[in-house]
């Protein structure tokens, strides 16, 4: 692939977060069934994490599967936890022929047993890839994510490994499922929905926000670049101001 001309090179993010949203609804505006556009979607994904591995993109986390959708029809749920395995078994080679590894967050005893086979066995054979690092974000509650930390950073000071003075958000970032992950510089939801749904409200302190009207199913390549575009005419100041940033 040619590197789009219209990006810089060296202002591609090195993590973007996506909240795939809008399958149900492009589907039920063509009357389809909704599971019909959680079909088309994983077609999205395919290709949003192509581009991302083809301009440089070190890590994508895709919300997949919230610990709130547990609450959805049986039949829905059970027809996303197949199309979810399914994408796995057919993505597997490319995954592992492209040095792209994939990771989970959230609590994944919740999926079915055959679901999760697939998913450790992906796990496992694409783990020491390193072109891109495919964060799954399946039964994923960004609440549940912090309070499990805090859990942990709690036994670390019942245990003597630290004392409560020691507690900073270096630590608590060290005990939730994205350790050793740069936080995501751009945040994307479609969907024409403006909120951030339960979703990694740690990591997302500082991301640049972009919504967009597009549904999930129709967000390919052309949008999503045009999105990394718009990213990079921001100006990311962190507290300081624009002469400052400037004159750095």
């Amino acid at each position: 692939m040619t590197f789009p001309d219209f990006l810089d090179s060296k202002r591609i993010p090195k993590h973007v977060a996506i909240i795939m949203d809008g399958n149900g609804r492009w589907a039920k505006l063509r009357k389809k069934p909704r599971l019909y556009g959680h079909k088309v979607g994983a077609d999205s994904v395919r290709d949003i994490v192509e581009i991302s591995r083809e301009i440089g993109i070190k890590h994508l986390t895709l919300y997949a599967f919230s610990s709130e959708n547990w609450k959805r029809p049986e039949q829905e749920v059970t027809g996303l936890m197949n199309i979810l395995k399914s994408y796995l078994v057919s993505e597997l080679g490319r995954m592992e022929e492209n040095q792209i590894r994939l990771n989970c967050l959230g609590d994944i005893s919740k999926l079915p047993t055959a679901v999760r086979e697939v998913l450790h066995t992906s796990i496992n054979r694409t783990a020491k890839n390193n072109e891109l690092n495919l964060n799954l974000a399946l039964s994923y509650g960004a609440r549940d994510e912090i309070c499990l930390a805090v859990r942990k950073v709690a036994e670390q000071c019942r245990d003597g490994a630290v004392s409560p003075e020691e507690v900073d958000h270096q630590l608590i970032s060290n005990n939730l499922y994205t350790v050793g992950q740069p936080d995501p510089e751009l945040l994307i939801r479609t969907g024409g929905e403006s909120r951030l749904s339960n979703f990694l409200l740690w990591q997302l302190s500082y991301a640049e926000i972009h919504f967009t009207k597009v549904m999930w199913p129709e967000f390919r390549r052309e949008e999503f670049l045009q999105v990394l575009h718009d990213y990079q005419q921001r100006e990311r100041r962190f507290g300081r101001t624009g002469d400052q940033i400037k004159g750095a």
